[in-house]
């Protein structure tokens, strides 16, 4: 199955003629303009740094519907331990994303390009972090991009228990009351599966996609109310 090379004008095939590993096409850049396009089509980058850009659509798709959450005992009990923001250190959240090691894995995938393109859509108003505190110190966060009813998370990271979860269930809690559907995971993680997040069929998410982008973006600054 051919892999595709984009060029300068903001175009990408049908996400169904990806390959078996989710790939579907290489090259462009990570312009706010292309990155909208390609979440608005349930396109993703992800790549390593001395890569081209390589662009993906997996199937399955992992996606965590807001009513699936789930939040143990343990996991309630942190939510009371750490203070919670939402897009108050973005930057030191894509950051800490990029640094902090995680098992079995080796070096990132958020390269200096696109640590940059992220900052610049969160500039926008349309990337946006969770932060987890503890004593002042930032424990944990995650950041993706927003538009209608969908989440894109991109990445997490924790220095203290649960702190990552933390910051997943406040904005699970946030989304709801903002009549948000659903957040896009990618592709699966234990970790993710553990909270509720599930295997959709690539042509389920693009339907559900096409569902929830019928609501307005909620663009801009977001602000954390418990």
């Amino acid at each position: 199955m051919p892999v595709y090379r984009l060029g300068e004008e903001i175009a990408f095939p049908d996400p169904e003629r990806a390959d078996p590993s989710g790939l579907l096409a290489v090259g462009g850049d990570l312009s706010p303009e292309r990155l909208l396009a390609a979440y608005s089509l349930g396109i993703f980058p992800w790549y390593e740094e001395g890569l081209p850009i390589l662009w993906h659509a997996p199937d399955p798709r992992f996606v965590l519907p807001l009513g699936r959450l789930r939040t143990s005992r343990s996991l309630r009990k942190s939510m009371r331990r750490y203070e919670t923001t939402f897009d108050e250190a973005f930057p030191e959240v894509i950051e800490a994303c990029a640094r902090v090691p995680r098992r079995g894995q080796e070096g990132t995938w958020i390269t200096e390009e696109m640590k940059t393109a992220y900052v610049r859509l969160h500039q926008l108003g349309f990337a946006h972090s969770v932060e987890t505190w503890h004593g002042g110190r930032l424990v944990g966060g995650l950041y993706g991009v927003s538009l209608g009813g969908a989440f894109f998370g991109e990445s997490m990271f924790h220095l203290g228990r649960d702190a990552s979860k933390v910051a997943l269930a406040r904005l699970v809690e946030r989304l709801r009351a903002w009549d948000f559907d659903f957040v896009d995971c990618q592709v699966r993680t234990a970790h993710l599966e553990s909270l509720g997040a599930v295997a959709w069929p690539r042509a389920k998410f693009q339907r559900a996609l096409e569902g929830t982008l019928e609501k307005p973006t909620r663009r801009g600054r977001w602000r954390f109310k418990p």
